[in-house]
């Protein structure tokens, strides 16, 4: 049964880093596009990252480009998000998300999404 799971989130101070994991097993890299979104209390469902479904494009949100990096191991199933200098504002639930193209992953607006993982980032 196709499914992702989360892992990876917790607390970090301003600057430090932490790297996400989704093991995403039943989701061939030809066929989905995957990656990540993010809903923090009060705004708006966010964007952050997804790899295309060819694996041969890589899009991020704004607020996070040149800070985060999407990576995927086919071997393991597994996508990563690598996420440096981070900012109380990335604070959030993210999500690993898959559906046929990454427009609708970044949108959130998707067929499969796991249970989200927290991230917190304060001193």
């Amino acid at each position: 049964q196709a499914r992702l799971v989360e892992s990876g989130g917790g607390l970090v101070q301003p600057g430090g880093s932490l790297r996400l994991s989704c093991a995403a097993p039943g989701f061939s890299p030809a066929d989905y596009a995957i990656g990540w979104f993010r809903q923090a209390p009060g705004k708006e469902r966010e964007g952050v990252s997804c790899i295309a479904e060819s694996a041969s494009e890589a899009h991020y949100g704004d607020s996070v480009q040149g800070r985060f990096t999407i990576s995927r191991d086919n071997a393991k199933n597994t996508i990563y998000l690598q996420m440096n200098s981070l900012k109380p504002d990335d604070t959030a639930v993210y999500y690993c998300a898959a559906d046929r193209n990454c427009e609708l992953v970044l949108d959130g607006i998707v067929r499969f999404r796991g249970r989200g993982t927290q991230v917190t980032v304060s001193s």
